[in-house]
C-alpha cells in the first residue's frame, strides 16, 4: 500500500519546487555528509511524526473516532442502556452537537467502552477488518487511501538516507499499529501512541493480553517528549506535526545539539483537502507563532504540495 513514487531524480515528486523542498534536501544532505560539520551518525538519525493531520486526514473527524462510532453502533444491541446514555445516545442518533458538548471526557468514554474487553489480538483483527471497508465521508475513499502522498515520499526519502522513522501520536497505539506498516512503511515497534491499561491472563491455558477500560497514557502535548524519552531513548533530530498538540515534541527536538529540522503542516487547501488552522481538531495557533519566531519550516498544503493524496 505504501506508494512512495521514489525516484533517484526527485525523491519528493509531490512537493512543489521551492524553499520548503530545498530546506528538506539541505537538512538531509548536511546530516549524512560524513565530511561535513553537521554529520549525524546513522544511529542518531531519528525522525518523529505525528499521525492525525500530519500523515493522514483528521477532518471532519479523527479516523479513530469514526472507528469508535462504528463500534458503538455494532455493540449497541448488547447495550440497550446506551439508547438513553450520553455520549452513546448522541452517536446512535447522529447528534453531533451533543457529541461536541461531551468534549474530551465523552471521547474517552466512547473509546474505553469500545476498545476494551477483548484481547490485543482480537482488537487488532477488529481494527484491520474495519479498515478493509470503512470509507472517508467526504472523499468516499477507503481510509487506507487517506495518507498524504508528500509525507509518504518524505518518510521513504528519510529512510533511504539512514533515518529511523517513528510515529508519536495522540491516537491509540494499537489502532495505528494495525495499519502503520501498510500505509507508511513504519513497523508496529516504531509506533508510539496513547494506550489503555492491559492485563496478562491465561485463557484455556493460552496466554493473552486483555485490554482494560482505563486510560494508561495520553500521548499528546508534553506527553510526546516524555514518550520519546521513555520508548526511543534518543532525542530526535527531525520532528513533524500539524497542531498545538505537537508543539512540545518540536520544542524538545529543536533544543538538541547540532542540525535540526522542525516542520509543521498547515492545512490551507479547502479545495483538495480542508482549510483549517483554528479548529477543535488539529488546532494550530501557538505552535504556528513559535514556528514563525524560531524559523521552523511551515508547509502550506495549498502552496507547497503538488498533490495531497495518491488518488489525485
Amino acid at each position: 500500500m505504501v506508494n512512495a513514487n521514489f525516484t533517484q531524480a526527485d525523491p519528493l515528486p509531490s512537493w512543489n519546487d521551492g524553499e520548503v523542498k530545498r530546506s528538506i534536501f539541505t537538512f538531509v544532505q548536511s546530516v549524512v555528509d560524513q565530511n561535513g560539520p553537521d554529520h549525524v551518525p546513522t544511529a542518531a538519525r531519528i525522525a518523529v511524526f505525528d499521525n492525525d493531520g500530519t500523515l493522514w486526514a483528521e477532518q471532519p473527524l479523527y479516523i479513530q473516532l469514526a472507528f469508535a462510532f462504528d463500534r458503538v453502533k455494532a455493540l449497541a444491541p448488547e447495550h440497550p442502556e446506551w439508547r438513553n446514555t450520553q455520549p452513546f445516545q448522541a452517536v446512535l442518533e447522529g447528534d453531533y452537537k451533543a457529541l461536541a458538548a461531551a468534549g474530551m471526557k465523552g471521547v474517552l468514554e466512547l473509546v474505553t467502552a469500545t476498545h476494551s474487553g477483548m484481547t490485543s489480538d482480537e482488537f487488532d483483527r477488529i481494527a484491520r477488518d474495519w479498515f478493509a471497508t470503512a470509507r472517508h465521508p467526504r472523499f468516499n475513499r477507503p481510509n487506507t487511501e487517506l495518507a498524504y502522498q508528500p509525507m509518504v515520499e518524505l518518510l521513504a526519502y528519510l529512510r533511504a538516507n539512514g533515518f529511523k522513522t517513528y510515529i508519536v501520536s495522540g491516537g491509540g497505539i494499537e489502532f495505528m499499529r494495525a495499519i502503520s506498516e501498510q500505509l507508511y512503511g513504519i513497523p508496529p515497534e516504531q509506533v508510539i501512541g496513547s494506550s489503555g491499561k492491559t492485563r496478562y491472563e491465561l485463557r484455556g491455558g493460552m496466554p493473552v493480553i486483555v485490554r482494560q477500560p482505563e486510560l494508561d497514557f495520553f500521548d499528546d502535548k508534553e506527553g510526546k517528549p516524555l514518550a520519546i524519552q521513555k520508548f526511543i531513548g534518543r532525542r530526535p533530530i527531525a520532528a513533524f506535526g500539524n497542531s498545538d498538540g505537537d508543539l512540545q515534541m518540536l520544542q524538545w527536538t529543536a533544543t538538541g545539539a547540532g542540525r535540526r529540522l522542525m516542520l509543521l503542516v498547515d492545512h490551507t487547501d479547502a479545495e483538495r483537502e480542508f482549510d483549517y488552522r483554528v479548529s477543535p481538531m488539529g488546532r494550530l495557533e501557538v505552535a504556528l507563532q513559535e514556528a514563525q519566531q524560531r524559523g521552523w519550516t511551515v508547509v502550506s498544503m495549498k502552496d507547497h504540495w503538488k498533490r495531497i493524496f495518491a488518488f489525485e
